[in-house]
């Protein structure tokens, strides 16, 4: 009877004690979400700083001598072209239009008296009744007396312009600054600083500076057909750090290197209705240079780095195994990195999941955003343990 009592619970304890790793089975791989790796065509922003420039800039300077009279402008005013400015004392030049005008009244008579004589000594010469010398002689005279109407009407019209510049005029449209001479000063043709400076700032440039290594890369891949042309729209950032609402658009580059900083000049337009835009104010201009055709976009969280910066990120490989490869991540656009080497076409990359994730490590790759799923517990152990 003993001898039964302990069979019976030898067989019981080995029951309840059996095989934990049979019960709970092996651990199955960590899930992980990949997305596939597509090129597209990804544009190559850059952003430079320049300086806002008038669209035209104009010095108002006096063309003949005089004291000023007078200004007929509100300084800091928009002013048309042709607009008095400045009026010069015109006593001299209205003297020289009427002496002028004498000159050329006195030459009309003498003109007429030489041109009749000429015309009287012409008979007479034909029939030898005066020596054909004296004819000749008021022929010349007559033409000599021509000459001279000519000269004083030149004068006349000299004189009456010299007076017409006694009245300064914008020579442009535009904003005109503080008047830099003073009523009762004298303003001289040959004077080296204006009378005030107008500028027309709509629309107004920008010019923004690039390094000539730089564009001479760009230039490169462009011509070997690794970049695109984009657009040539441009978007600005002003000193504050706000956005300049209405874009504009490249106008030219320079040809030449300037030989102290090594830059390029570019030249952007912009409109400037409301002169939210000064000339001289420092800016910072946005636009796509280019476009990469074979660029790949990259959620940033994706992208891992090493101690030394560079960049790496983890496959779903063959045989569901995890595969360390080193990319190149250079630049963001938006939430997303670009990479432009290290990766190919159809890539899985995995996005989720990657916390302790190790190279060779067996994975289970679902596409990115699948529920992961949860088993419920196994009843074999449940049942062992009820029964232990």
């Amino acid at each position: 009877m003993a001898a039964a009592f302990v069979l019976a619970s030898a067989v019981l304890l080995s029951a309840c004690s059996g095989d934990p790793s049979k019960d709970r089975g092996q651990r199955p791989p960590p899930q992980v979400g990949y997305i596939v790796a597509t090129p597209g065509a990804v544009p190559v922003p850059v952003t430079l700083g320049g300086r806002t420039v008038a669209f035209e800039t104009s010095e108002v300077r006096p063309q003949v001598t005089g004291v000023i009279r007078q200004r007929l402008f509100t300084e800091g005013s928009y002013v048309r072209a042709g607009q008095p400015l400045y009026q010069i004392d015109p006593s001299l030049f209205r003297a020289a239009v009427n002496q002028a005008q004498a000159n050329l009244a006195s030459a009309q008579a003498s003109a007429d008296a030489a041109v009749a004589k000429a015309n009287r000594y012409r008979p007479l010469a034909e029939m030898e009744a005066i020596a054909k010398q004296d004819y000749t002689d008021a022929a010349a005279q007559a033409r000599v007396a021509r000459a001279s109407i000519a000269q004083n009407a030149a004068a006349l019209d000299t004189a009456k312009i010299n007076l017409r510049f006694t009245t300064v005029p914008a020579p442009i449209s535009g904003r005109i600054g503080r008047s830099l001479i003073t009523v009762g000063a004298l303003a001289s043709a040959s004077q080296t600083s204006p009378l005030a400076i107008i500028q027309r700032t709509d629309p107004i440039y920008v010019d923004m500076q690039q390094s000539a290594a730089d564009l001479t890369a760009l230039r490169r891949k462009l011509a070997q057909g690794g970049f695109a042309s984009a657009s040539t729209e441009v978007r600005l950032k002003l000193d504050d750090g706000s956005d300049y609402n209405l874009p504009g658009t490249v106008q030219f580059s320079e040809v030449t290197v300037s030989e102290t900083t090594g830059t390029v000049t570019l030249r952007a337009r912009f409109p400037n209705p409301d002169g939210v835009l000064l000339p001289g104010m420092f800016v910072n201009a946005v636009f796509d240079q280019a476009v990469d055709p074979n660029a790949i976009l990259l959620p940033q969280p994706a992208v891992l780095r090493d101690f030394d910066g560079s960049a790496y990120v983890f496959l779903a490989g063959k045989s569901n195994k995890a595969e360390r490869r080193k990319v190149v991540a250079e630049r963001a656009y938006g939430t997303n990195w670009v990479i432009t080497q290290g990766l190919a076409r159809g890539d899985k990359v995995i996005l989720q999941g990657l916390n302790g994730l190790k190279h060779g490590a067996a994975i289970r790759p679902v596409p990115a955003s699948t529920p992961q799923k949860v088993g419920a517990p196994r009843g074999g152990a449940g049942a062992a343990g009820k029964a232990g």
